[in-house]
């Protein structure tokens, strides 16, 4: 049974993917909160991951970084501090998380290692400027880290659009705001968390096995259509 390291997997897409996991392998979500599931097969472990040291852990087969941060605002309005915490929390905790656990994910099976990036990065869009900013330096150490790690770990990273979940609450918060984001959207249609943990199952699964540096745009085609 492979072990699953997911890092804030107690709500939202972390969430989603924790449940799909456990019904195949064994899941260590490493949190602040524990989720609310409780399962043979999973263990919690209370943690902030930004603040304080992470667990030591004696065997782990992947690791998903889940931690994320929407920040909207107009640049005239954002200070360096928003930018500073939108990449602490996006690619700082990631760095963090990664080279703890390199040196067991080297001795797993099959490892990888998953992160989540935005369709920001690559569709400019007003208000975005420092989550995107931090994102974008999250694609870029999907890529390298993936050549650097070759043959031996995986490195991916998924990037969704809007997604139903309670870091995205502010941009749902009515029924217009929904229907002008749906309506945005060439598929009509925002993502649901279960969608993105059922992409992020497969990427850390052994059908993944040729897949890495890879960053995958879960769009509704906001990115790649125009129609």
């Amino acid at each position: 049974m492979k072990t699953n390291l997911v890092i804030g997997g107690s709500g939202g897409i972390g969430k989603a993917l924790v449940q799909k996991l456990l019904k195949h392998s064994a899941v260590i979500n490493v949190s602040r909160t524990a989720p609310e599931l409780e399962h043979p097969n999973l263990k919690h472990i209370s943690c902030d991951v930004l603040n304080e040291a992470l667990p030591d852990l004696d065997h782990v087969d992947t690791l998903v970084y889940c931690p994320g941060s929407i920040t909207l605002k107009p640049i005239t309005h954002l200070s360096i501090d928003d930018f500073k915490e939108d990449f602490n929390v996006n690619v700082l905790g990631a760095i963090k998380s990664i080279q703890k656990y390199l040196p067991v994910l080297k001795k797993g099976d099959d490892p990888s290692i998953l992160l989540f990036s935005t369709v920001a990065v690559k569709l400019g869009m007003p208000f975005h400027a420092s989550i995107a900013t931090a994102k974008a330096g999250l694609e870029g150490l999907v890529k390298s880290l993936a050549a650097e790690l070759a043959p031996g770990i995986r490195v991916n990273a998924i990037a969704p659009t809007v997604t139903n979940t309670p870091l995205a609450s502010k941009l749902l918060r009515n029924d217009r705001m929904v229907e002008q984001i749906i309506n945005r959207h060439p598929l009509k249609r925002i993502l649901e968390p279960e969608e993105v943990a059922h992409l992020a199952e497969f990427l850390l699964s052994h059908w993944a096995k040729s897949l890495s540096g890879q960053i995958f745009q879960m769009d509704s085609g906001i990115v790649t259509l125009k129609v």
